[in-house]
């Protein structure tokens, strides 16, 4: 297949694009490489030494003999370029990762608010749109979140995408059809994917356009079998408060003799997945498209839950590092149960790779070998979602930095 990558240079894109080219696709990465000007903003640095665009690409046609090109376009601003490339490339499949990924980021200050919502959402319709234009019958597989269904509990599954209701009707009858599952967003990030779901419900219904999205848990682990094979392979590996996802960032602090920070009592409950199922999924997702006029096919795309207090436990157990209870900078339930149907995908062959104490070790090596390159200001959960949320934090650090001061 001729595949579109976007968001190809970024840490679950980059794996992606490589996954797809070894197994004979043409692909090519469509990226605006923003997120590594967010490095510079943030003043933060992957762990891992990540390699240019151009150096990676060139060790993979080294090692591999197949070529991934680069297409530097930004979905929310060019459409222009954006409607030109893909008229010229045509492609049978595109991958949508091209969105701002981090919650903590989306809710730094009404700048970043604002930037989530114009990238993300602006991205994704300028996408639908030029396909539209086009006439393009390319299959779309976006990378949404399990977060646009929240995190409350009301004890039952929450199903994929999709939750059967049944109305009342005037004369007595019921009648019976499919939502979507109420979209119960816990920060502006999240809130752009339920607005996804919205436009990618309107166009499939509108416009016949072949949409799957994916509602992704939380990924963890560094490498696939891919970026394994060249140091300049090397995928991202995002520590700090506002890109580091839960377990990455805990195993980060383990392994640098740093607290583990529990948020709240840490009885916040998330679905996770491993960055190769990650990978894999999309694959799944690629090769089961839905009709031509079917509404979007929804995958969640997740392998387990766990609560993050157990999480920290477990990392503690491995690397001898204390635990740490601080103020949750998020406005969210302190206990919550999570259980999530994921039957498509274990039925198209998904064997998922759950957390065990060796994939923990191998990422806590990770961690050591390039130890070196932490920043420590950077590792705590700084970005508040309300002003009373904020300033508890500032006055929770204010002993610190005088201690550290004198």
């Amino acid at each position: 297949m001729r595949i579109g990558v976007l968001g190809g240079d970024g840490f679950v894109g980059w794996p992606t694009a490589l996954h797809l080219s070894a197994r004979g696709h043409e692909v090519v990465i469509v990226d605006s490489l923003v997120r590594r000007q967010i490095d510079g903003e943030l003043d933060v640095q992957s762990l891992t030494p990540i390699t240019s665009p151009k150096e990676r690409r060139d060790a993979w046609a080294e090692l591999s003999g197949r070529h991934i090109h680069l297409e530097r376009i930004d979905l929310a601003k060019d459409y222009g370029e954006l409607k030109a490339w893909l008229a010229a490339f045509r492609p049978d499949a595109l991958i949508h990762l091209a969105e701002q990924r981090a919650a903590p980021y989306s809710m730094k200050s009404a700048r970043q608010k604002r930037y989530t919502v114009d990238n993300n959402v602006n991205a994704t319709h300028n996408l639908l749109a030029a396909l539209v234009e086009l006439g393009l019958d390319a299959h779309l597989v976006h990378l949404g979140t399990m977060g646009v269904y929240g995190y409350s509990t009301i004890g039952a599954p929450i199903p994929e995408g999709y939750q059967p209701i049944k109305i009342d009707l005037p004369n007595g009858d019921v009648a019976a059809q499919d939502i979507l599952y109420p979209a119960n967003p816990g920060s502006i990030y999240h809130m752009t994917k339920c607005l996804d779901q919205i436009l990618f419900a309107y166009y499939a219904k509108n416009d016949g356009l072949r949409i799957t999205d994916l509602h992704q848990g939380i990924v963890w682990g560094t490498n696939t079998a891919e970026t394994g094979r060249d140091e300049r392979l090397i995928n991202r590996f995002d520590y700090d408060g506002d890109y580091g996802t839960v377990l990455n960032r805990l195993l980060i602090q383990g392994a640098i003799g740093h607290p583990l920070t529990v948020h709240g009592t840490g009885g916040q409950t998330r679905a996770f997945i491993h960055l190769q199922d990650s990978v894999r999924c999309i694959e799944l997702a690629l090769q089961n498209p839905p009709e031509r006029g079917e509404r979007v096919k929804i995958f969640n795309q997740m392998t387990e839950t766990h609560r993050v207090r157990d999480l920290a436990a477990m990392v503690s157990r491995l690397t001898g590092a204390p635990i740490e209870y601080v103020t949750n900078p998020r406005k969210e339930a302190a206990e919550n149960d999570l259980v999530v149907k994921n039957d498509q995908f274990l039925a198209l062959g998904l064997q998922p790779t759950t957390l065990s104490a060796g994939l923990l070790t191998e990422i806590v090596e990770v961690a050591r070998r390039y130890g070196h390159r932490v920043d420590a200001r950077h590792v705590p959960c700084v970005s508040a979602w309300t002003r009373e949320i904020a300033e508890r934090l500032a006055a929770e650090r204010r002993p610190h930095l005088v201690k550290a001061a004198s």
